[in-house]
């Protein structure tokens, strides 16, 4: 595999081409064994990042004049963990409206200040996939942030436009504003994107018309549940669909055949029965993996090899928390859990990364150590999955969010139960950018 070796001219060609100026600080991270993604670990590797961008990776590597070297000799370094459904910093607001609420945005709801991105950031989980509730058949706009910064735009992914959540099952089912069925559930979806399918037609139809007043008369009204919809229809945004049961999941396989719309399976209970169907059509899976099931029926046949049948069939796979029903910082436990059922190291550390980057169309900007991506990383003193290693660092965009060796901070980490709650005084633990003090 490509170690991405490079000299120091071919660095010094780099920060030049990158329009880099000579005041610029250049980190280097020395001696850590590396885990890459998608490359062979190397034992003893350099990690140079400049900007908050990842400039070189490799074994044999020469540091830059004037950069800052860190002994990493006694770390491991891997990228930022991505999570790729969450509910974390929402008050209460991802729950259920309406039947279908295509028009909403989780945005709107998200509260930087929550405690519990403190307590994600302890466990090197540096983006998510943050997600409405799953209440109603359509629950909104999801979006795709960074654990940084003060507000909803500076956590914003840059040129990202978030997921649509959607869910089947028992969820919408029980709740009093949709449908008591799974027939009706399906059906009402089903006549939604028709909906959109209409709304479409007619804008293009519109467009066509060769004078100014006579598209504008032709436009429907304005409609921003359609308006997202297209943006589903289009490709330009994937459906993160809830759904557990074998029955459900097969539903949504042919809602995305009749649509053609892109489609990431969450939770998938019982994808693992359905394996070759959902490679068969090149869906992949963002799987939950505990080790206490419960809570509702549908759940029941959760298995601990469910990891591996899925890798096994083909089908691309990620691992997720569903904050708070697993808490952030334990978002490599679960994907150790996944190994003990059998799943490759390989694959379980790419589903906590990588995978799960591609899966929200950020594959090409966070999920590896490779140059050119966000400084997006994680020291540990240990094997990333083994129960007894601790995030030392989290890094978002080449700034410390996070670092253990601070009392004020480590709390957020080694505190118990509803722990938001009891640390919500600490403040210490980021100034007014979020970077660690």
């Amino acid at each position: 595999m490509l170690n991405r070796i490079l000299s120091g001219a071919a660095i010094a060609t780099l920060l030049a081409t990158s329009a880099i100026t000579a005041q610029d600080t250049v980190t280097a991270f020395t001696g850590a064994q590396l885990y890459p993604i998608g490359s062979d670990m190397i034992e003893s590797g350099t990690l140079i990042i400049h900007q908050g961008k990842i400039v070189a990776v490799g074994a044999d590597i020469e540091i830059p004049e004037g950069a800052i070297a860190i002994d990493a000799s006694d770390k491991v370094i891997m990228p930022g963990l991505v999570d790729t459904h969450s509910h974390i910093a929402l008050t209460g607001d991802g729950g259920p409206s309406a039947v279908m609420n295509p028009e909403k945005r989780i945005m709107d709801a998200v509260w930087p200040a929550d405690p519990r991105i403190k307590v994600a950031l302890t466990g090197g989980v540096t983006t998510a996939n943050i997600m409405p509730g799953s209440g109603t058949l359509m629950g909104g706009q999801t979006a795709y942030v960074k654990l940084r910064g003060d507000s909803i735009a500076d956590m914003l992914v840059p040129n990202s436009i978030g997921g649509m959540k959607m869910a089947n099952g028992t969820n919408p089912k029980r709740s009093t504003k949709a449908p008591a069925t799974r027939m009706a559930s399906a059906a009402i979806v089903r006549q939604k994107f028709l909906d959109a399918q209409d709304y479409m037609k007619k804008i293009d139809a519109a467009k066509k018309k060769k004078k100014a007043k006579e598209r504008a008369a032709a436009m429907p009204p304005r409609d921003l549940g359609m308006e997202a919809l297209m943006e589903v229809l289009n490709g330009a945004r994937a459906v993160h669909h809830h759904t557990h049961r074998s029955d459900d999941i097969r539903t949504v396989l042919r809602l995305k055949k009749e649509f053609g719309f892109r489609l990431v399976i969450q939770h998938g209970t019982e994808s693992y029965m359905v394996a070759d169907e959902i490679a068969a059509a090149n869906v992949p899976v963002s799987l939950i993996v505990i080790d206490s099931p419960g809570g509702k029926h549908e759940a029941i046949n959760l298995d601990i090899k469910a990891a591996k049948i899925l890798d096994d069939a083909g089908v691309k796979l990620a691992i997720h928390t569903d904050d708070g029903v697993t808490e952030s910082r334990y978002l490599l436990r679960s994907a150790a859990l996944a190994v003990r059922g059998g799943l490759s190291e390989e694959t379980a550390l790419a589903s906590v990364t990588q995978n799960a980057a591609d899966m929200m169309d950020l594959g090409d900007r966070i999920g590896s150590l490779e140059a050119g991506k966000d400084a997006d990383f994680v020291l540990l003193d240990g094997h990333p999955l083994s129960v007894y290693t601790h995030v030392t660092e989290t890094w978002i965009d080449g700034v410390k969010y996070y670092d253990r060796s601070d009392p004020a901070q480590r709390t957020y980490h080694s505190g118990g139960y509803r722990i938001k709650e009891r640390y919500i005084a600490n403040t210490e633990m980021s100034d007014s950018k979020g970077a660690a003090q």
